[in-house]
């Protein structure tokens, strides 16, 4: 494999390119998008294990895929598993070229994606699912057959479930809303780079005076002084004279700087060579020395009127989106001028904040459609040094500056992350910067939480750019309804159309109709306090409906029919026909009466199988309330009865939980004790070190198919007096990641030999889903001999089951 002086990996004939950037970040799943030009077979390797410079696949006695676009003297695409041909289609379009092209290739599980774009899912030619995946392939390989293949501008992508909707949408989101004009512009702008502004004289801020003709040639300042050293002044008045140079070196100089490559005449070489040495251009200047000496060594294929092309060497392929990438250009240069300002010829300011940065106009017009005509087509700014924005964070026109200047978003990852990413999302849509917000859009949907889901959906709801983040945040708050209609009110600032969404989307989830309902009134009232139907009730007969609603009013209607009634007890439905609510929103009327006709009446008789507001909710939660101590019905004793379809069976025994403790297991830690129906004289679970803490604990889980919200649970001690007086109840969906739902300390229920004890879990956390449940011991037990040992015989967990 060789490197050859171009802005590209070469790799030669039946040899393999592995560099360790090149790695999935989940094993099995990844996506590999590159450019590559070859007569024939671009061939891309997938393997557990980095191979070596030689490798070939067809070598290769270890688990592997081999994707091959061209083979076949450039006829047809082929994917081989471990060395065997398990695709080979023709006519497809998958085709290789001596120009390059862009390819993306991806891996989930067993699913091989193939298409051609920059961005994984545009444009999709071609997928195979593995019916038996190799979920363990992590490093990618770039190789060849019998030609040189050339690779550039390889990036290795996630591939979450997040990011497979991410990529299928979020450019093509970007790109496909907005106004004919704004489509135009982005049409272009794979198009767009730095050697658009080769010798304009837009955004130029200098000038070279060539020749003896005294040719004026523009050129821009931070960029000369980020690729070598031009004596250049920090005022705007610089002019070099180069009269003893003759245009084309010059040209050959900036087109080096601009594009990254250049052509040249063996009899003007030796010019080039002294103009670069001079400016400190030094990969010109070594390119230059290695191109003479060839010609010094075989003068008798030197020709003076031979023209050569010179281009950037790159010791490495380019990742990420930088302008940069293939360019002489030092990116720590480039970032101190930013910060020094040195060179600037715009500053930005921010009303009532003052002057944020000085930068430079060619690197903002690079990124930016706007910025580039606010510089240029007449505004203000176009003949000003100074620009002032309205209504922009400063930390966020910062990180977007230092995005422009370096390629890479770079936020702290604290408390305010979150909010940050929002403004910087906003503010990539206000100037049209779009690798900026689709870094932006995959760092949201990475962090997404249900805390978050409703500040997101708050910024991002009236910009068409940001539909995918919008339909993901109102499937999660869908999924999560109970938590996010109760831990705050921030769903109440929610716009109509988004609220209307969430409550008709068929993934909601809710443990009880009656939360529908309540949110809903919450909702139309925009309540500043949690409450009930029972409340927004009470307001109506005390007042007017004008006055309880306020502008909402006209939406009431509307939004009622979503509440499936037919759900709620029949006593409560008798309950609510009474009510002011009744009487006074017709529509609310006739829903319950309609509902208690349903119930009474049965569907049969009714006619509305079909009608959704008659069906249960495809993701509801079975209730498992606690009743009293050692009852039947919680959630471990129904996993024993296979979820109340056979007599009970112990479920550890039945594989339908996992109980673990923080000892080995023993004759006095049997994980299936603590589910028995049998009263366990000695039981408990044994001390250990974790972060340098000594605890000990007693974990279930309920399986990877179920989750709880938890809001009671039950312990009972063993024949022992080792009373546990500080502990936490746990939950978590990872086994890594756990979340208090109930800390008690110093404790003092437990007191006796074999007693039960139960507790409720409240606050938000009790309306999140679990798999995996703990109850960690904190402090000493009452044992003086053994404090550390959790003796507790029996566990029961409570809520809603799913």
């Amino acid at each position: 494999m060789e490197t050859k002086e171009k802005k590209f990996l070469t790799v030669a004939p039946f040899e393999c390119a592995w560099i360790k950037d090149l790695k999935f970040r989940e094993a099995g799943r990844g996506c590999v998008s590159f450019d590559a030009f070859a007569h024939n077979d671009v061939t891309v390797v997938f393997r557990e294990n980095v191979g070596s410079q030689h490798y070939h696949y067809k070598r290769d006695n270890s688990p592997h895929y081999t994707v091959i676009i061209g083979s076949h003297r450039n006829s047809r695409l082929k994917i081989e598993v471990d060395g065997k041909t398990v695709v080979d289609v023709v006519g497809i379009g998958l085709c290789c070229s001596s120009a390059f092209q862009s390819y993306w290739i991806s891996i989930y599980d067993g699913l091989i994606s193939i298409g051609k774009g920059r961005y994984p899912f545009q444009n999709l030619v071609f997928e195979w699912l593995d019916t038996n995946p190799n979920c363990s392939v992590q490093y990618v390989g770039l190789s060849s057959w019998d030609k040189h293949v050339g690779y550039r501008n390889v990036n290795v992508l996630p591939l979450t479930q997040n990011h497979l909707s991410l990529w299928k949408q979020v450019n093509s989101e970007y790109n496909g809303d907005g106004d004919e004009e704004l489509e135009d512009e982005q049409t272009g702008y794979d198009k767009w780079g730095l050697e658009n502004f080769l010798e304009s004289w837009e955004l130029s801020d200098m000038l070279f005076i060539v020749g003896e003709e005294a040719r004026s040639v523009p050129a821009h300042k931070v960029i000369l002084q980020a690729s070598g050293n031009f004596g250049l002044s920090s005022s705007h008045e610089d002019v070099i004279q180069l009269q003893q140079v003759a245009y084309p070196t010059l040209h050959a100089l900036l087109q080096y700087v601009y594009a990254g490559q250049t052509q040249i005449s063996e009899a003007q070489l030796s010019s080039l060579w002294g103009l670069a040495l001079r400016f400190e251009v030094m990969p010109l200047v070594k390119q230059c020395e290695e191109a003479m000496e060839r010609f010094k060594a075989n003068k008798k294929l030197s020709d003076l009127g031979e023209t050569m092309e010179l281009s950037y060497a790159s010791s490495h392929i380019h990742f990420g989106g930088n302008f940069c990438c293939g360019l002489p250009i030092n990116m720590q240069r480039l970032q101190q001028l930013l910060l020094t300002g040195e060179y600037s010829d715009i500053s930005i300011y921010i009303e009532g904040q003052g002057l944020i940065a000085r930068a430079h106009k060619v690197i903002l017009g690079l990124y930016s459609v706007p910025f580039t005509k606010m510089f240029t087509n007449g505004m203000c700014e176009s003949n000003s040094p100074e620009v002032c924005l309205r209504d922009v964070s400063p930390a966020a026109l910062k990180a977007m500056l230092e995005f422009m200047y370096c390629g890479d978003l770079r936020i702290e990852d604290n408390e305010d992350f979150g909010t940050l990413l929002l403004q910087l999302l906003l503010l990539s849509d206000k100037f049209g910067i779009s690798l900026l917000h689709q870094e932006c859009c995959k760092m949201l949907l990475e962090c997404l939480s249900e805390d978050s889901v409703c500040p997101i959906l708050q910024a991002v709801s009236s910009i068409p750019s940001c539909k995918l983040i919008k339909e993901t945040c109102e499937r999660k708050f869908a999924m999560h309804f109970d938590y996010c209609t109760t831990a705050s009110l921030d769903f109440i600032s929610l716009d109509e159309t988004t609220f209307r969404n969430i409550i008709q989307h068929p993934d909601l989830t809710v443990i009880s109709e009656e939360r529908v309902l309540d949110a809903i009134l919450m909702w139309y009232m925009k309540s500043e306090k949690l409450c009930g139907w029972e409340v927004v009730n009470e307001l109506i007969t005390n007042s007017t409906l004008e006055c309880v609603f306020k502008d909402r009013l006209k939406l009431v209607n509307d939004l009622l029919a979503s509440v499936r009634f037919s759900l709620l007890p029949y006593p409560l439905l008798k309950k609510l026909e009474k009510t002011s609510l009744s009487t006074q929103i017709s529509a609310f009327g006739d829903l319950v009466k309609e509902a208690i006709n349903y119930i009474e009446c049965g569907a049969a008789t009714h006619g509305n199988d079909q009608n959704e507001r008659f069906q249960h909710r495809r993701s509801s939660y079975k209730e498992l309330q606690y009743i009293c101590d050692g009852d039947s019905n919680g959630v471990l004793y129904f996993s024993g009865t296979s979820y109340g379809e056979h007599p009970w069976v112990n479920p550890v025994l039945s594989k339908r939980i996992t109980i673990t403790a923080s000892s080995p297991a023993s004759r006095h830690t049997d994980p299936k004790v603590l589910v028995s129906r049998t009263y366990q004289g000695t039981c408990f679970a044994g001390p250990r070190m974790e972060n340098g803490n000594i605890c000990a604990w007693w974990m279930v889980d309920i399986g990877k198919d179920h989750q709880l919200m938890c809001n009671y649970y039950t312990l009972r001690q063993d024949g022992s007096r080792a009373y546990i007086r500080n502990w936490k109840f746990q939950g978590c969906m990872d086994g890594k990641t756990w979340i208090d739902l109930r800390v008690h300390e110093n404790e003092q229920t437990m007191c006796k030999p074999g007693q039960f004890a139960s507790w409720p879990v409240t606050g938000p956390n009790a309306l999140l889903p679990f798999r995996f449940f703990r109850v960690l011991l904190t402090g000493l037990t009452t044992d003086a001999s053994n404090p550390w040992n959790l003796c507790i015989c029996f566990l029961e967990l409570y809520g809603y089951f799913r």
